[in-house]
């Protein structure tokens, strides 16, 4: 099966399963009303799934290596299905609470192996092209799926977009099941007793993800970035709405502008991270995150021109993500690669959270609701990030050291004798 082709199926995985994480927050003010739940208690909801995801994520990295990725990738959405379909039949806080850990649990990890089939099957010199393009799922997701949902909603009711995609996710379960090949070079690699990645080889002995330097840095650099940016999303309707004076109806429109940016842009950063490395789009990343920041919430421009400078926000989720992960691929040899990529995925979950609570013990309100601190959460959330330049290029000095050293190492390939000549 061609590259691109496997790339089109894992970012149609994928946009399912980010719906499902996005979906939630935006419908709460509907089903509080529906379950009698109040809404200072909707946030508990994604808490929930993040908490599972990351749980799941540090299970999943001792064991999602040992089994084929195309299965692994079905029994992970199966379950997401499951839980997703759970919570259109919830009928209360506590229900709903289970729903939301279970489409977690199997949410995370589904994450961690669509990311470890892009890295089996797409080389790494064109990698970052295919990490960019499943990485545009979110932006899809943010365009037209969340809106959808909450038409839908509209229509028929808040059930019926969780059985919406719960239905979809099946649907894109059984397509990828179809078309994917079995993906166990990693199996084959270990079980292959003078190869590089066997189980006699240092890297791979037991199940265990081996956690030398280089897999610490980017843990850290993954976290590092998770806890800044988290620090601020949360709070950026209720600052737009209470302190810049962003009507209500209009918010729809930064997250489609937003959305549509980051969407245009996840293919270009793609191709320029195979073209100039990664160092290079996280510190352009950087610079755009420290911008939105400040004027955002430091020295905060007016309603007029909130259009211009919020979307920049997820705009700089993609020129440091999309290279980012792209050099997070390279890090683990191939057996181990679902094993870290689960465990990346619970990195990402637990500094989200920690981002989130840090935040909200800087900050209050006023009596009119208005937040007080953001512009203290802001200079933190800068002084955090400028860390991540510094630790990405000494990751990717690494993996290139460890990559020409691979190189060095491997046997010449055999010299072919050229035909005799007729006489």
């Amino acid at each position: 099966m061609k590259e691109r082709s496997v790339v089109l199926i894992v970012a149609a995985v994928q946009f399912v399963n980010i719906l499902d994480f996005m979906m939630v927050m935006p419908l709460g003010p509907d089903f509080a009303v529906s379950l009698g739940i109040p809404t200072s208690r909707i946030g508990v909801l994604g808490g929930a799934y993040t908490f599972a995801a990351a749980l799941a994520g540090i299970f999943g990295a001792s064991v999602l290596d040992r089994f084929d990725r195309k299965k692994a990738l079905a029994v992970t959405m199966l379950g997401l299905a499951l839980g997703t379909a759970l919570g259109g039949l919830s009928v209360g806080m506590g229900s709903l609470i289970a729903a939301r850990l279970l489409a977690g649990a199997f949410g995370g990890p589904a994450t961690a192996v669509a990311l470890a089939i892009i890295a089996d099957a797409v080389p790494a010199a064109q990698r970052g092209k295919a990490i960019g393009t499943v990485m545009s799922a979110f932006s899809v997701a943010s365009i037209l799926g969340v809106p959808a949902g909450l038409r839908v909603a509209q229509w028929l009711g808040w059930r019926a977009p969780f059985f919406g995609v719960a239905a979809l996710c099946l649907l894109l379960t059984a397509v990828a099941f179809r078309l994917l090949p079995n993906l166990r070079a990693h199996l084959d690699a270990r079980t292959v007793p003078d190869a590089p990645n066997a189980p006699n080889a240092p890297h791979a002995r037991g199940s265990r993800l081996t956690f030398d330097a280089l897999t610490r840095a980017t843990l850290l650099n993954t976290a590092i970035v998770m806890l800044g940016v988290f620090a601020v999303v949360p709070n950026i309707s209720t600052f737009l709405q209470r302190n810049v004076g962003y009507p209500r109806e209009q918010l729809d429109t930064i997250y489609f502008v937003g959305g549509l940016a980051s969407f245009f842009a996840n293919r270009a950063v793609g191709l320029l991270v195979d073209r100039f490395g990664a160092t290079r789009l996280i510190v352009a990343g950087t610079g755009i995150f420290a911008f939105a920041l400040y004027f955002g919430f430091i020295d905060p421009v007016g309603a007029g021109h909130v259009i211009y400078v919020y979307p920049l926000l997820m705009l700089s989720a993609t020129v440091r993500g999309v290279p980012i992960n792209t050099l997070a691929s390279r890090v683990p040899p191939p057996a181990e690669r679902a094993r870290f990529m689960s465990a990346l995925n619970a990195t990402q979950h637990l500094s989200s959270s920690a981002g989130a609570l840090v935040a909200s013990f800087m900050l209050s309100a006023d009596g009119t609701g208005r937040l007080e601190g953001m512009d203290h959460v802001a200079v933190a959330a800068i002084a955090v990030a400028l860390f991540v330049p510094f630790v990405s290029a000494l990751i990717e000095r690494r993996v290139l050291a460890k990559e020409r050293a691979a190189r060095d190492a491997a046997p010449p390939a055999p010299i072919t004798p050229a035909p005799a000549e007729a006489s």
